[in-house]
C-alpha cells in the first residue's frame, strides 16, 4: 500500500493548517508604504529643457484635438439642421 492510501484510511480528516498566513493590517500597510517610497526612488525628475519640450507637445496636441471636436459639432450641427430642416423660428 502507497504512504497516501494508508495515509487517508485511518479514518482521520487531512491536516488542513497548511494554508498560508495573512499578514496582519498594519504589516500590510507597512509593506505597501515601503513599495510606494521604493517605487517614488526610481522617479526621474525632468530637466528644464525636457519640461518645457513636453508642455509644448501637450498644448499642442490639446489645440489639435480641440480644432477636431469643433469642426466635427459643427459638421454635426449643419447635418442636424439640414436633415431637420432647422429654417429657424416659425411664427405663431
Amino acid at each position: 500500500m502507497t504512504e497516501t492510501a494508508a495515509g487517508s484510511s485511518q479514518g482521520r480528516p487531512a491536516n488542513k493548517s497548511t494554508k498560508p498566513v495573512k499578514p496582519g493590517f498594519f504589516a500590510r500597510m507597512a509593506l505597501f508604504f515601503r513599495q510606494v517610497i521604493g517605487e517614488l526612488r526610481k522617479v526621474v525628475t525632468p530637466t528644464r529643457k525636457e519640461l518645457i519640450n513636453y508642455t509644448i507637445v501637450v498644448l499642442v496636441f490639446v489645440a489639435i484635438m480641440m480644432a477636431i471636436v469643433t469642426g466635427l459639432d459643427l459638421a454635426f450641427g449643419k447635418a442636424v439642421l439640414w436633415i431637420f430642416g432647422g429654417s429657424g423660428p416659425t411664427e405663431q
